[in-house]
Formats: C-alpha cells, structure tokens, sequence
C-alpha cells in the first residue's frame, strides 16, 4: 500500500502491505514472521518479514532487506505463509 510514514519522513525498508482476508487486528497478528517477496518488473526480488500489525483495520508492516522503488507501491507482494523462522 505505502511506505511506513511520518509527517517530513519516510521510511524506505518499512512497507504497509493490506492481505486479502484479513479484516482485523488479530487476523493480521496471525501473519507476523511471514515472509514477503516483491518481483520487480525486471525480475529482481527483494525479500522481507512481516514485523507487526498496523492499525485495527488487517493492515501489517513488512520490513525489506533492502529499500523498496517507489514503483512498489499499490503493486502484488507474495506472502509466503508458514514460513515463521
């Protein structure tokens, strides 16, 4: 959905990612230590885990190896559940 924001600031690494299913502050807390991959459009993956949940609305916060392109934004990230480490 968004970078993790501050009014001046922004935080590269720190994506806000909505899930299908869940609608939720408890659902979204089922997924944390989940892994996330996100395929750039030249085929480059950049892997991360999701750390929290964010908001009472389903919403959960995934942190990147790397800072995520702004072009990342409104795209697909796969959720790799059970993949708790």
């Amino acid at each position: 959905m968004q970078f993790r924001r501050g009014r001046k600031t922004f935080t590269p690494r720190h994506f806000l990612i909505e899930i299908k299913g869940s609608d939720s502050r408890e659902k979204a807390e089922k997924h944390i230590g989940d892994s996330v991959e996100w395929k750039s459009p030249s085929g480059k993956i950049i892997k991360g885990k999701i750390s929290a949940a964010h908001g009472n609305k389903g919403l959960v916060r995934a942190i990147f190896e790397r800072g995520l392109p702004g072009q990342a934004i409104t795209t697909k990230v796969e959720v790799k559940e059970g993949s708790k480490k």
